[in-house]
């Protein structure tokens, strides 16, 4: 059934839905205002802020012959930020998150050795935690990032064949500092164990950038390099022997928390069908990993107006068994 409204209806009508407009309006403007009062209230009680600035310290401990140490617990562990204890936020064993950057020599016999042990590079990367991210950067006299941060392997893989064209000149040191740029300028978080893994003959010829400038911004900036050398060979009193590396090679693993591997040797030199394996070199590289803790804390307010903080790692219980710890990371700049 239809019904019919007369003119004194749809006035009445419509006054009432003016009322009703009203005071929804009302209603609204005055939950807005609840809404309001209740976010100050939250904001002083029930908001949890999450800071950025937790500082990671990565870190081995090993036993009175040498050999690595794990199964360590957090409170084996005591950090003092210069010359202040801290409280430890953050503690990991072994290496389910990492960043990983390979840097290649993109000179001509290093080049086609890297192409034969692409698959067991990445290999290696397949070993780490599901969050983890490889890049791939290839150099000769410029670096060049072939492939940037990601967690997919398969575009890291294609990447090691996208070389820059080989060259007579090798920037072994701007190379490293554009991988520590790469680290930096990538989103990652700050429990991430960063590793730089540089594989070159070690001749570099035309770096601008000091091995004591990387080495340092490296330690700043918590990334381990580990150097795998593949050496060039040179007659010299009638036998072949390896030709010097660049000053400062060898430092760059050594001075940053990482290893340094020398692979091959004369007789396979002169072997034109002889091919490094570097599969060795990388399961090494993983059991250094593995054997890692990573130790993180927020500074004290006390501590921050401080240009550059000096950490010192020790272990609780040390003579027990006569452990020993190394840190990796020595000092950091907030500011940085």
């Amino acid at each position: 059934m239809t019904q019919h409204y007369g003119a004194s209806n749809l006035i009445k009508a419509s006054s009432i839905a003016s009322s009703l407009c009203t005071f929804f309006i009302l209603l609204l403007c005055s939950s807005i205002a609840a809404c309001a009062q209740g976010g100050q209230s939250t904001d002083n009680d029930d908001v949890v802020r999450v800071r950025t600035d937790l500082v990671t310290v990565p870190a081995y401990v090993t036993d009175a012959h040498g050999l690595r140490v794990a199964g360590l617990a957090q409170t084996d562990f005591a950090v003092r930020d210069n010359g202040q204890s801290v409280a430890l936020s953050y503690f990991a064993e072994g290496t389910d998150h990492v960043a990983l950057l390979f840097a290649l020599d993109a000179s001509g016999s290093i080049r086609e050795v890297i192409n034969e042990q692409r698959d067991a590079a990445l290999s290696l990367f397949s070993r780490f935690g599901h969050d983890s991210r490889v890049a791939v950067l290839h150099f000769g006299e410029e670096a060049e990032l072939t492939a940037p941060f990601t967690t997919d392997a398969e575009k890291a893989e294609a990447a090691f064949n996208a070389h820059s064209s080989s060259s007579q000149r090798t920037a072994i040191f701007d190379a490293v500092d554009t991988g520590l740029r790469a680290f930096a300028a990538s989103k990652n978080s700050p429990t991430e164990r960063r590793i730089l893994i540089l594989i070159s003959d070690g001749l570099d010829n035309v770096s601008a950038t000091r091995p004591s400038t990387v080495i340092n911004d490296a330690r700043f900036a918590g990334v381990s390099i580990y150097v795998i050398h593949l050496p060039l060979y040179e007659p010299r009193d009638g036998r072949l022997e390896i030709r010097p590396a660049a000053k400062g090679f060898r430092e760059l693993a050594e001075k940053t928390g990482g290893r340094y591997f020398i692979v091959g040797d004369a007789k396979s030199a002169l072997d034109p069908q002889a091919t490094p394996n570097l599969e060795p070199v990388f399961k090494a590289i993983e059991e250094d990993l593995q054997g890692q803790y990573v130790l993180g804390y927020y500074p004290s307010e006390e501590t921050r107006s401080a240009a550059v903080h000096r950490i010192e790692v020790t272990l609780t219980r040390r003579s027990e068994r006569k452990l020993r710890v190394q840190a990796l990371r020595e000092e950091y700049n907030l500011k940085q």
